[in-house]
């Protein structure tokens, strides 16, 4: 397994928050090596503190013992008292900081320090918003900040636009309301198909199947099948409602052939397919991901078969493989990797039958006898005359 670190830090904006006092908070979307995508919030205090800490930690690169050796980036002091501007007119410089930092040396970018400050929180999840009257107020970073290193950044645009393709009456609170037609900043896709979005000043979680790109009705960072499979545990049991689901219990085992973004993944029992919930499993041999943590108290989300009144402003439809394709090249898949298994065996056992050959016929071979020494007398009758001579002139 790779080892755990971040790939990318991004700012995304401040939020002004008035619970238990007026405050502000800055926003960072942390891109992990897994590809997970989570949304932190920092108090700038705290961002400094962590600064501070850093350079003792790395003092030669932190510049304490010599300033031409300092690859650490400079952060300014908190003020004495921080407000909407000074909050505001920071941001580049905070935006500056954070690439350079994950770009350093991975002995800094990598270490613990940096690593812990950066996951995932209880209060990341559970933003206190008990003042029923003022809620909190975000601002997103402008556009010349944030697409200011953008070149360099390398993997899909962390902000993609999306439209809604149809009305969504949330749930719970942390969900976000959708009509037809409303347009979407989508901050952080979990690939268990629920979807955290930024809409004006409100933001909260869309099952992806509501949404679709501006731009094509295929979404650009869906993957290609793997009939290869990865082996998953199911962690809930489900009872199919569509022909093309599965129904399985809790405790099975299965492969994952097809990851679909909307979080129904496309699975293998045997050699049956169809489709089953993402949230309900997990990879074997591993922990639960830090996405059914924030995601526990919700249900699966709904297909976009299962979508009434969709209206995509694209003139093809979405491409979507039928469980029948899925099946077939499942099944010439297993075909190959059962022959390639067959042959392997054989070669082993071709090759093991020749080794026990080998020793059989070793052991069969009669060794050489060793003859008994010869006798003096013998000696004497059979040596030449020469010989003879020399040994009774010796004596």
């Amino acid at each position: 397994m790779a080892e755990m670190h971040i790939r990318h830090i991004e700012l995304l904006g401040f939020e002004k928050r008035f619970f238990p006092s007026q405050h502000y908070v800055y926003m960072f979307l942390v891109k992990w090596q897994d590809l997970t995508e989570k949304v932190v919030y920092r108090k700038f205090t705290d961002i400094y503190e962590f600064h501070k800490a850093l350079k003792e930690m790395f003092p030669i690169e932190s510049g304490d013992i010599n300033a031409e050796n300092r690859t650490i980036p400079h952060l300014p002091a908190p003020k004495w008292f921080d407000g909407q501007k000074s909050t505001e007119s920071r941001q580049s410089t905070l935006a500056d900081y954070c690439y350079t930092l994950i770009n350093l040396p991975s002995k800094i970018s990598r270490c613990a320090h940096v690593l812990n400050f950066f996951k995932v929180r209880p209060s990341d999840l559970n933003v206190a918003t008990d003042n029923p009257v003022r809620k909190p107020e975000t601002f997103l970073l402008p556009k010349d900040i944030a697409n200011k290193n953008a070149a360099e950044i390398t993997g899909p645009i962390i902000l993609q636009t999306y439209r809604a393709i149809a009305d969504y009456e949330k749930n719970s609170k942390t969900e976000l309301a959708l009509s037809i037609g409303d347009i979407v900043d989508v901050v952080e896709k979990s690939e268990h198909g629920w979807w955290f979005c930024q809409m004006k000043n409100k933001r909260g979680w869309v099952p992806a199947a509501y949404l679709e790109p501006l731009d094509s009705p295929d979404e650009p960072e869906e993957a290609d099948p793997n009939y290869g499979g990865e082996l998953y545990i199911t962690t809930r049991a489900y009872v199919a409602d569509q022909d093309d689901e599965l129904t399985l219990k809790e405790g099975e085992t299965v492969e994952v052939i097809h990851k679909l973004l909307d979080g129904w993944w496309v699975v293998r029992k045997d050699e049956t397919t169809g489709y089953y919930p993402s949230m309900y499993m997990q990879k074997s041999g591993e922990k639960p991901s830090t996405d059914i943590n924030q995601l526990k108290n919700k249900r699966a989300p709904p297909r976009r078969s299962t979508i009434r009144n969709a209206q995509s402003i694209h003139k093809q439809n979405r491409k979507q493989i039928s469980q029948e394709a899925y099946r077939r090249n499942s099944k010439k898949y297993l075909q190959q990797r059962n022959s390639r298994v067959s042959a392997k065996n054989k070669q082993n056992q071709n090759s093991n039958n020749i080794e026990e050959e080998t020793i059989t016929q070793n052991k069969a071979k009669p060794q050489p006898a060793i003859p008994p020494r010869p006798s003096k007398d013998l000696i004497l009758n059979r040596c030449t005359e020469r010989t003879k001579n020399k040994i009774q002139a010796e004596h």
